[in-house]
């Protein structure tokens, strides 16, 4: 590059994510004991900045609950760490909760080979960003969830300009307080501070914005649900460990011996709440599955219990 094409003002030299961390100077001087320690202080410090942004948080699951009640879907849009922090949500929701693969979806900055390796260049284009939304068919009735932070990802701009254009419901996940906020309904912003490594952002940023995520994906199902008390009821059962989870929660549950608990499992097609409907309440596959559709797939409207109170009747451990 030519000194003359470079600009003496920097868009990111003054970003939080780019800052220098003052306590972090010396580093590369530090026995490793003391490396891991101060890792370990600076780490802390993204719990308390998460928790200051609750009532952000709070909103933003509502916008999504009431989403996914229109038969909305939600996308996470992102370029680099804060885009594979979107594609790892977007892969555990459906074996987590069973849900089909198009309600919680990832889309991130250069395809899905950006996933493995940094595709360079990919995060700062903005008509990307747009062309995307087009493609996924993005409409009024989801929310598209921005994740960027530094808070000037273009691509990221892109997405949620065009989500904006459809009046698709829009949250935007930055560590960059001072954000635009017009850019989305909800901007959740945890300060972290400065980087260990400065401008490392799949640190403390990267944390930070796991920990939110979590809740965006989690809260959403459990209000639609996806859960009874906090058991995983709605688990695919597609592995060996899946499976033994899922007889441990309807032996729990019923109060069957392990065994019975399986052949149950096996009877209502290794689908836990209808196993365990059957089992309170005597009906068969086909009328247990109609309960439960009746209930709204909800556990505790279709058997009208308290788990809690289930199993401190059985005085099992939770």
């Amino acid at each position: 590059m030519k000194r003359s094409e470079v600009k003496t003002e920097s868009k990111w030299q003054k970003l939080p994510t780019e800052a220098i961390n003052r306590r972090t100077l010396d580093i590369d001087t530090m026995p490793i004991e003391r490396i891991v320690a101060l890792i370990n202080r600076e780490d802390r410090r993204t719990v308390s900045a998460v928790e200051k942004v609750r009532p952000q948080i709070v909103t933003a699951v509502k916008l999504i609950v009431g989403s996914l009640a229109d038969d909305g879907r939600v996308f996470f849009v992102g370029a680099g760490t804060s885009g594979r922090l979107g594609v790892l949500e977007a892969a555990e929701v459906p074996p987590t909760f069973g849900t089909p693969p198009t309600l919680v979806r990832a889309v991130i900055a250069g395809g899905e080979a950006s996933v493995f390796r940094a595709r360079e260049g990919a995060e700062d284009n903005y008509a990307d960003g747009v062309r995307q939304m087009e493609r996924v068919k993005v409409s009024k009735r989801d929310v598209v969830i921005g994740v960027s932070a530094s808070g000037v990802t273009e691509f990221v701009r892109g997405a949620l300009t065009r989500a904006r254009r459809v009046r698709a419901r829009r949250v935007l996940v930055t560590c960059r307080p001072g954000t635009d906020r017009a850019i989305a309904d909800v901007t959740i912003a945890p300060e972290v501070g400065p980087e260990v490594i400065a401008g490392s952002t799949r640190m403390k940023a990267g944390t930070a914005t796991k920990l939110v995520l979590n809740m965006l994906t989690t809260i959403p199902m459990i209000r639609i649900g996806k859960t009874y008390g906090n058991l995983m009821v709605d688990v695919r059962t597609g592995s060996a460990k899946l499976k033994d989870r899922a007889t441990r929660m309807v032996s729990m549950v019923t109060g069957l011996a392990r065994p019975e608990a399986a052949d149950l499992l096996a009877r209502a097609r290794w689908n836990v709440k209808t196993a365990i409907v059957m089992a309170k309440t005597g009906a068969s596959h086909a009328a247990a599955r109609r309960r439960l559709r009746d209930a709204g797939d909800s556990m505790r409207v279709a058997l009208g219990e308290d788990l809690a109170a289930v199993l401190r009747r059985q005085r099992r451990k939770v």
